[in-house]
């Protein structure tokens, strides 16, 4: 991302122009973008591995939590002025009206997970210093080139203080939710 160093003056977007410009279609309505710090990020196409991932994590999740949360996939989380990312899974606190007047914020997300295959540094640099900063808990990143799991805990300011990588062997479960045991080998694309 650029810094205020640079040589020319870069425009940042907020949610609302951001909402503004979604309105007036600006966006095809398959395009794929979305509000990082500011800067309106396009996102890679998603592979086959990447949505069989995230197909399998939300849909384990939402087997295993029921109505003790609910479960999105690929749906905005405002995180502040600046930043409204569109997470792969996001597990979220039960709203009665569904987000209808406003898309999750920080303080209501109780596990967001990145899958990876071509942004594994994106996910684990920009985007785990951007949610550290909003202070999500828990953040996961599905590596699914290296079938591994490597998770974020502990956030502050300047990033996670605690960074775990479990291989497809182990299991973990949300800090939130810590009677839930997930197998990373369940939430990774199958092999055969």
């Amino acid at each position: 991302m650029l810094t205020q160093e640079t040589a020319f003056k870069v425009k940042l977007w907020t949610v609302d122009r951001y909402h503004e410009l979604i309105e007036k279609g600006v966006f095809h309505p398959e395009e794929r973008v979305e509000l990082i710090a500011g800067q309106i990020i396009q996102m890679s196409a998603k592979g086959t591995a990447h949505t069989s991932a995230t197909r399998r994590a939300s849909n384990i999740l939402r087997n295993l939590l029921g109505d003790r949360a609910s479960v999105y996939t690929q749906d905005p989380i405002q995180l502040n002025d600046l930043s409204e990312p569109e997470p792969d899974v996001s597990v979220v606190r039960f709203d009665p009206l569904d987000y209808s007047t406003h898309h999750p914020t920080a303080a209501e997300v109780y596990l967001i997970i990145e899958v990876a295959d071509s942004s594994l540094t994106y996910d684990t640099e920009i985007k785990a210093e951007l949610y550290a900063a909003s202070g999500i808990v828990d953040y996961w990143v599905l590596d699914v080139s290296d079938r591994r799991l490597i998770v974020f805990r502990e956030p502050d300011p300047q990033g996670y203080r605690s960074q775990v990588i479990l291989d497809e062997r182990q299991a973990i479960a949300p800090l939130a939710f810590p009677d839930l045991a997930i197998a990373v080998i369940d939430i990774l694309p199958r092999t055969n």
